[in-house]
């Protein structure tokens, strides 16, 4: 099945090249998928699904609009 995936400001550079469709299995987690991505442990703050705060056991479906964002910092 595919989703859209969005990664943004530092997790940016573990985006695949064809990301628009980005095609994942069945039963895939957000964490799953964080792993499969390569990125590591605790780079991921936020997770958006549709619009939509949710957290790394919500289970993935066709057409998801994905976002996954970094800890903010700044002063």
């Amino acid at each position: 099945m595919k989703i859209d995936l969005r990664l943004f400001v530092t997790l940016s550079g573990y985006l695949p090249e064809n990301n628009e469709c980005f095609e994942i299995h069945g039963d895939t987690t957000v964490e799953k998928l964080v792993r499969d991505l390569g990125i590591p442990d605790g780079l991921v703050k936020l997770i958006f699904i549709n619009g939509k705060r949710e957290d790394r056991t919500y289970i993935l479906k066709q057409g998801d609009r994905v976002g996954l964002f970094p800890p903010v910092g700044g002063g």
